[in-house]
């Protein structure tokens, strides 16, 4: 293997493959970049169990001598990378199992590893794929993926759930005290499917999608999902298992409904629940609506002090007076991810979930769980 290479290009390309990268695995080849050096292109693969990434290289500047195929230390290979002075970058075959690596007035020697105990790893693509815009995507993962569960105890939570129903497209999450909900519509239809993607890989994915009009093609197989995008393969494993039903816990009549500003009723929160007794990442605040229409945010800690704050709704309230507790973080967290300036906050009952919704986020919801405080 001997070939040269743009700097840039080939540290752009590691960089999006080192989010599958191994730092704890019982098997050291994962933590290895394999490096498939071909004709007129390069095959970059990187997997820790859960993902896997595969990267086609093609660029004006490669020039191969010779193909050829090698497991690198990723870790100190994309450091090493980063810090090189000079355009271009070659790497080559050294005796004694060694890569070498020269650019500019660097030459740098970097033990392999045994490509022998790298797995053998399938980028099924499928005859029939499901086509999503990247833009739509990336809001899909945004506003669904931070409600998943943390706690590994119900695996099944720590996933979105991905329905697929002709048109139609329903992504869930939920960690059994708050559920984000988003709906879109499809180019065409599709056969139902029904699975549950770790919202971890989808945070990973996210991160090297790009904000453009592209087409992500989503093959599916029993087990996992292959996101195809431009020169990346990015594969997932599924969870296994039966989503909760959730449409039952959604209501769909409200005792009052209150129009806010989004950005008045985010910082009222947060500056009620930095008195809190509790955590400050998960305060408890109260909210109570009183006869004149006018909103208080609340917090009270005997050791710290209290916090009142008064938030105007934005349009004519209905309803009747009442007050409710619920974490702080929950609620900002949910208030983050929506596009419009103006969200309703619609409640059942001071014990019952509430829903919040913008106008400008169209199919998407938000339930939050409230808070017994007596």
């Amino acid at each position: 293997m001997n070939f040269q290479i743009n700097k840039d290009t080939l540290l752009n390309n590691l960089i999006v493959a080192q989010k599958a990268l191994s730092n704890k695995t019982p098997n050291p080849a994962l933590q290895g970049i394999k490096l498939e050096v071909l004709k007129d292109h390069l095959v970059i693969t990187t997997s820790n169990s859960d993902i896997a990434i595969k990267l086609t290289v093609k660029d004006a500047s490669l020039a191969v001598k010779s193909e050829g195929s090698v497991l690198i230390p990723g870790k100190y290979f994309i450091e090493i990378i980063r810090k090189l002075d000079g355009l271009k970058v070659q790497l080559s075959m050294a005796a004694d199992n060694m890569l070498r690596i020269e650019a500019d007035r660097s030459d740098i020697t970097l033990n392999m590893m045994d490509l022998d105990d790298y797995p053998e790893l399938q980028f099924s693509e499928k005859v029939k794929s499901i086509k999503i815009n990247v833009r739509v995507l990336k809001t899909i993962i945004r506003q669904t993926a931070f409600a998943t569960s943390s706690i590994e105890n119900r695996p099944i939570l720590t996933g979105v759930n991905f329905k697929i129903d002709g048109k139609k497209l329903i992504a869930i999450a939920t960690d059994s005290y708050r559920l984000s909900q988003k709906e879109i519509e499809l180019n065409e239809s599709y056969e139902a499917l029904n699975i549950i993607i770790p919202g971890r890989s989808l945070e990973e994915l996210i991160k090297v999608l790009e904000n453009n009009n592209d087409q992500v093609e989503l093959h599916f197989d029993h087990s996992k999902i292959l996101f195809k995008y431009n020169n990346l393969l990015f594969q997932s494993r599924l969870l296994e298992g039966n989503y909760p039903e959730t449409s039952k816990l959604i209501p769909t009549e409200f005792a009052t409904v209150i129009k806010f500003n989004k950005e008045n009723l985010s910082t009222a929160i947060e500056r009620a629940s930095l008195l809190s007794s509790r955590d400050g990442n998960n305060a408890i605040v109260k909210l109570a609506l009183r006869q004149d229409n006018i909103v208080e945010i609340t917090s009270n800690s005997p050791e710290i002090g209290k916090v009142l704050e008064e938030v105007y709704p934005v349009d004519e309230i209905v309803g009747h007076p009442f007050k409710i507790a619920f974490s702080s973080k929950y609620i900002l967290d949910a208030l983050k991810i929506f596009n419009s300036s103006e969200v309703s906050v619609n409640f059942t009952g001071e014990i019952r979930p509430f829903i919040i919704k913008g106008e400008y986020d169209e199919n998407m919801l938000q339930l939050i769980l409230p808070v017994r405080t007596e």
